[in-house]
């Protein structure tokens, strides 16, 4: 493993995935700390206070029910990180066991199994994303849940590269020449050397997996009031747009920054984690 010296100094040389990696920090503390920082309770209604221009009392304005919006956008940035973060373990991990047991069996296992991935690849993921939230019900849970559905056959076909080669190395045909199955050489020598394109995957995919969660909330689909998602917010915010422009733009900043520092970050990652990579 790389220390933690080196692993700094690689990405101060990059200043984009510095600042990534900093941006990233911020939302993540911004998030956990959010009971904290939050200045007002979220969906604490104010009718006297509503549509407020941004001001000493709200920073960041107040929207249609007196909710002081710097509060939701703080604590959504709290759910969006879960969101996104839960999306891409449940591809990541399900996508590698998959990928990793067709690469190795190879014959008709790896056949079906790359057949139904390249049938939900042909599908645009927003489009497929949409049809199955929408199947399943608008809710929060139920958005993760298809987005991560429709993640799965990228891990899928990541993995099943990498082991199609890993499968070949002599210290793999030395543990089949020894006796171990399948269920022994998978978790122990296979699964571990697809580490490095699986985080770095996931780090990208963070990003994706934020911004179409907040897409399916803007269209109903994700996170209902009053609930302080993101996406739900310039959903509810679009009927204000003209003349309260700080209630869908400050959403919508964060969504930008958030997504852009976890994508920069990811950039860093596959830097750090590239065996060529300079010393």
């Amino acid at each position: 493993m790389m220390s933690a010296c080196k692993t700094f100094t690689i990405l101060r040389r990059n200043s984009l995935t510095f600042i990534g990696s900093i941006i990233v920090m911020l939302v993540l503390v911004i998030g956990f700390g959010a009971p904290v920082i939050a200045p007002y309770d979220p969906v604490a209604i104010d009718v006297p206070a509503r549509l407020q221009p941004p001001g000493m009392q709200h920073w960041f304005g107040t929207d249609e029910m007196g909710r002081d919006i710097l509060s939701r956008v703080i604590y959504g940035s709290r759910i969006s990180v879960q969101v996104g973060l839960s999306i891409v373990v449940i591809a990541a991990v399900t996508g590698t066991i998959i990928g990793s047991v067709a690469g190795y069996q190879g014959g008709k296992t790896d056949q079906a199994v790359m057949a139904l991935t390249d049938i939900v690849l042909s599908f645009p993921s927003m489009v497929l994303a949409m049809a199955l939230a929408a199947a399943l019900g608008p809710s929060l849970f139920n958005t993760m849940l298809a987005v991560a559905v429709v993640k799965i056959p990228v891990y899928i076909r990541l993995v099943r590269g990498q082991v199609l080669s890993l499968k070949e190395r002599q210290y793999v045909r030395a543990a089949r020449t020894f006796g171990a199955t399948p269920l022994w050489i998978i978790p122990r020598h296979i699964i571990p050397n697809c580490i490095a394109p699986v985080l770095i995957q996931m780090t990208l995919g963070i990003g994706e997996a934020i911004l179409t969660a907040a897409s399916l909330s803007f269209i109903g689909l994700g996170a209902q009031p009053p609930t302080p998602e993101w996406g739900a917010m310039i959903s509810t915010a679009r009927s204000y747009a003209i003349d309260q422009w700080w209630y869908a733009g400050f959403p919508g900043v964060a969504i930008f920054i958030t997504v852009v520092g976890f994508n920069l970050l990811g950039d860093g990652i596959r830097d750090i984690l590239d065996p060529r990579a300079k010393n």
